[in-house]
Formats: structure tokens, sequence, C-alpha cells
């Protein structure tokens, strides 16, 4: 298993127990507004913000504060001016870095983006500087349900998917992601505990980093991560797990 995808684990466990309930409202509140406004205000036809919209329940965001984010994004009400925006750039060890947010302000997070950059040996780049490097998939996170590892292969390659691997509490399965809604219901209708299914973006290859540089490269990606307009940080580095768990507890 590489670093980044087990970096991403450590953060959704942490994500879980968070305690900046305030931070996390807005950004899930963000996703909604932004799902809507790009499929509309239907969750049975956008997967998308059905998905947001099952995140925020999770969170125990209010109904009423779901309901106007999508009235919001689908142009019923007025809302703020939020735009999606990539970032890319390096941080230490030449570790590729796309930095995903929501914005209202595009100087004003771009200014932030680079100054945690830079603070932590970091740059940003130019357009299409890294982003080649990543691949958009279809990721589903299943729970240690009745299944073996065996039927649970056989059925989700029947059902669209392109890979399956046991994590530590369950199992990941890896889609294209215009297969990722069929590869979910199908699980669903199976009686699997599907956990979260979202569209994620993975690198093509990673950077071995350890010592030093590898804190360095985790206090960049959390550094980045608490800049309130940023939604996601994905990297390309291969970190010991070790190292890891060790920066998220901090």
């Amino acid at each position: 298993m590489s670093g980044h995808s087990k970096w991403a684990q450590i953060k959704r466990k942490k994500a879980k127990t968070d305690a900046q309930r305030g931070k996390v409202f807005t950004r899930l509140s963000r996703e909604i507004i932004m799902a809507a406004r790009q499929g509309g205000g239907d969750p049975e036809a956008n997967f998308r913000l059905k998905t947001a919209i099952q995140r925020a329940k999770e969170a125990n965001i209010p109904l009423d504060n779901i309901q106007r984010a999508v009235q919001k994004g689908a142009g019923e009400t007025g809302g703020g001016n939020f735009e999606e925006v990539i970032y890319e750039g390096y941080g230490p060890a030449g570790v590729a870095v796309l930095i995903k947010v929501t914005t209202d302000n595009r100087h004003r997070t771009a200014s932030e983006v680079r100054h945690v950059l830079s603070r932590n040996g970091g740059s940003l780049g130019e357009s299409g500087c890294v982003s080649w490097l990543f691949q958009e998939k279809g990721l589903v996170l299943v729970g240690k349900g009745d299944l073996s590892e065996e039927d649970l292969l056989l059925l989700a390659l029947e059902s669209g998917a392109e890979d399956l691997r046991q994590v530590e509490d369950g199992f990941e399965i890896t889609t294209a992601p215009q297969e990722l809604a069929r590869l979910k219901s199908d699980l669903e209708e199976q009686g699997v505990p599907v956990e979260e299914a979202e569209i994620v973006l993975v690198p093509q290859n990673t950077v071995p980093v350890a010592g030093e540089e590898a804190a360095r490269v985790l206090r960049l990606v959390q550094s980045l991560e608490e800049l309130d307009d940023v939604e996601e940080v994905c990297a390309n580095f291969d970190i010991p797990p070790e190292i890891m768990e060790g920066a998220a507890e901090r």
C-alpha cells in the first residue's frame, strides 16, 4: 500500500472525530453548494450531491442547513459566488501536490496557498505542472461484512470494479469514476456495508520520503488542509506508516 493511500485512511479516521466542527460544517456545506450547482438539486439524479448530503448528515449538520445549501447551489436562493479551483505545486523532496479549493476570492486563496507552500519548503507551480501525475478514480470503502474477500472481489468485479485491497478496517475498492454509482448501489443491494463512496485523485507513481523530509512533507500537507478554503490536498509521497501515525496525532 502506498503512503499516499495510508495517509488518506488516517485523515478519514481523524475527520470523524475532528473537534473543529464549524470548519467541517463549512467545508461540507460548500461541497453541497458546488455539487448542486454543477449537477442540479436532485440528489437522486446527482451522485456527487447525494454523497455530499450523506456526509453532511453523518457530521450532524442540521437538515435545514443542508436544504439551504442545496437551494443556493441550484440557484433557488442567493448565495456566495463560490468556485472550485485546483492549485498545483511541489513540496519537499520534489513531492507533487494538488490543492483543491472552493473559494469566493481567488486572489486571497492563491496568496494563502503560496504562503503555506513557501513557508514549508514548497512552491506554487503553473497549471498542469503536476496534475498529469494523478488520475481520477471512484473509491468505495466497505466494512468487514459476511462475505469473504474472494466473494466480495467477484461481486465487485461484476459491478465494474477495477481493484480491491484489504485495509485495516475493511476493504478499498476502486473503479472508473463513471462506474462509482453503479458499484455502490450493487454492493448495497447485496448487503455489503458501504461506509463511503467518492471520487478521488490517485497518484500514478509515488516518491519515497523518510526522516526529517517526511516530517516536513506532512507538516506542509497539514498546514494546507488547515486553510479555510482548502477542500482536499493530494500528494504523491510514500512515507513510512509510523511517521504518518505520529503526525496525525499531533
